[in-house]
């Protein structure tokens, strides 16, 4: 989420004019509110086999394919940790439980 400035005119204490910046947030999209997205990410772990994370995530998260489900789990293994899904609170929270359910090792849900 990235931030807009805008620049207004402002009285400096000598009298002159002076600018000031001042920074507000960025609208996070519709329907989002002030919310922004949130990730889902799944930690490796040693009792977790790939082909469960694989077939775990494709089952879980929308338009997942259980070959993206083997990238994420390679990525998950090699790197220690792996966003698998970013979106509204409510379906994130709703997908995070559905895969610590489902055995998956995971983070604590994150603001993006």
């Amino acid at each position: 989420m990235g931030r807009d400035f805008c620049t207004g005119g402002g009285f400096s204490h000598n009298g002159g004019m002076s600018t000031t910046t001042i920074e507000r947030p960025r609208d996070a999209g519709p329907g989002s509110g002030l919310g922004g997205d949130w990730r889902v990410i799944v930690r490796n772990d040693d009792h977790n086999t790939f082909e469960h994370v694989a077939s775990t995530l494709a089952r879980v998260l929308p338009g997942m394919s259980l070959e993206q489900g083997h990238q994420i789990a390679d990525r998950v293994h090699s790197s220690g940790q792996a966003i698998v899904w970013s979106g509204p609170q409510e379906q994130a929270e709703h997908y995070w439980q559905q895969l610590e359910v489902a055995g998956l090792t995971m983070a604590p849900l994150e603001r993006s």
